[in-house]
């Protein structure tokens, strides 16, 4: 079989599958043209986090004490 065939039957099927799914009400389809591959972004901790505001809260709480409006 020619490659370009098997592309275009591949290619085919997938439509009629996508077609069949969002018939049902649960397409899996993504926006854009591409799907995206790679590392997933990652997660900050809880502790992270909570270290971030308190550095922020710090930072603004001087900021306000020495009477600056912008950081």
């Amino acid at each position: 079989m020619n490659t370009d065939k098997i592309l275009n039957e591949l290619t085919q099927q997938r439509d009629r599958i996508i077609a069949a799914l969002d018939a049902l009400g649960g397409s899996r389809r993504r926006k854009g043209s591409s799907a995206k591959t790679g590392k997933s972004r990652s997660k900050m901790s809880e502790a992270g986090k909570r270290s971030i505001s308190l550095r922020m809260k710090a930072r603004w709480a001087k900021a306000k004490k020495s009477g600056k409006n912008s950081l």
